[in-house]
């Protein structure tokens, strides 16, 4: 048997450092997108764990994740994300992946670049004529999205861009259910005493953001409280069009110093949007859970790694990864099927950031 591929032996075979390799896979601290994809390209070429089945090709365009001996034809997936480093998307993926591969389907993903979707171009290693299915990650951009259902070819979104509410998508979309957790989180804090609550997130980054800020504001209104709007942060830094998590937390910093009186509760659109708040509370002395409650949504690893742990909602990726596949395979063998929108359902898991301690 060979030796198992460790982290030096990537490093080693690129002539970096170790740290800087262990910052590529574990997605941690500051790196060049292109150093960042180069190492994750040897870690798969060298067959480092879970990379095996990603291989980047060039930039912007990954190789097959999926062949099969009885393969019936192509299922792509499109994403402008690089998404192995979230093992909740990889989950959902791998549920779907293999599904697919029972029933004879290959799955290839392109990574779309933020300039082809502004181009409004589709990836030039994208096949229509192979492709029996199409399904739809991090794709927020509405012109992009109508394009891509224009195709003629089944689609499926994970989620779906905001503008999508004025003209619909004509796909099958899926989301997790966050009106039933949020609702049921609100009401357990007004049943601690803590009824000024606040919501986090920019709610016109995607249309599952807007649905739990208005979840939210349903949940409030249901409770018999008022939506402190002071409280609600929901946007990103101006005058940058692809923010990331060092412009967002300088937009939560100038924010959270403008409220003059927070509120005992901040819940946030996703867990990531939380962990950020959370680094920017610290920075200023805010102490969580001390001085103020903290949720999130979606229950990614990173909650159970942060100081304190993430109260969250948690969403079974499984169950989200069996749910697109049968909506997928059911529009690909009836085209004609009415379009649908599905919800997975979700719980509610608390932790130290409410006070929960967990040990």
């Amino acid at each position: 048997m060979a030796n198992r591929v460790t982290i030096q032996d990537i490093a080693d075979a690129l002539g970096v450092s170790r740290n800087t390799v262990s910052k590529a896979i574990n997605n941690t601290g500051i790196l060049a997108d292109a150093t960042r994809e180069k190492i994750l390209k040897k870690a798969a070429e060298m067959g480092y764990k879970q990379f095996t089945q990603f291989i980047p090709a060039v930039p912007g365009r990954m190789a097959p994740l999926l062949t099969g001996p009885d393969k019936k034809g192509e299922i792509v997936l499109f994403t402008t994300v690089f998404w192995a480093k979230n093992s909740y998307v990889s989950t959902l993926v791998e549920t779907f992946q293999k599904k697919l591969s029972k029933q004879g389907y290959g799955l290839t993903m392109h990574r779309i670049l933020h300039e082809e979707v502004d181009r409004m171009e589709l990836p030039r290693a994208f096949d229509p004529e192979r492709t029996s299915g199409i399904i739809c990650f991090e794709l927020f951009d509405d012109r992009y999205c109508q394009m891509v259902c224009s195709l003629g070819i089944p689609v499926l979104f994970t989620d779906a861009p905001v503008g999508s509410m004025g003209a619909p998508l004509p796909a099958d979309v899926i989301y997790a259910d966050d009106r039933s957790a949020i609702c049921a989180f609100v009401k357990e804090m007004a049943l601690r005493g803590k009824t000024k609550i606040g919501f986090v997130g920019d709610h016109l980054h995607s249309l599952s953001f807007f649905q739990r800020y208005m979840s939210y504001r349903t949940a409030m209104l249901l409770a018999g409280l008022p939506c402190p709007e002071d409280c609600c942060i929901l946007g990103n830094k101006e005058g940058v069009r692809y923010p990331d998590s060092n412009d967002y937390q300088d937009y939560l910093t100038e924010q959270l110093r403008s409220i003059k009186s927070l509120p005992e509760v901040f819940i946030c659109a996703n867990d990531f949007v939380a962990v950020d708040l959370l680094q920017v509370m610290k920075k200023q002395k805010i102490s969580v859970p001390a001085d103020l409650y903290l949720c999130g949504f979606d229950d990614a690893p990173e909650t159970r790694m942060v100081t304190p742990s993430l109260t969250t909602v948690h969403v079974d990726s499984e169950s989200m990864g069996a749910t697109a596949f049968h909506l997928l395979l059911s529009r690909i063998e009836d085209p004609s099927l009415a379009f649908r929108t599905v919800y997975v359902g979700t719980t509610l898991v608390f932790r130290d950031s409410t006070g929960d301690f967990s040990g």
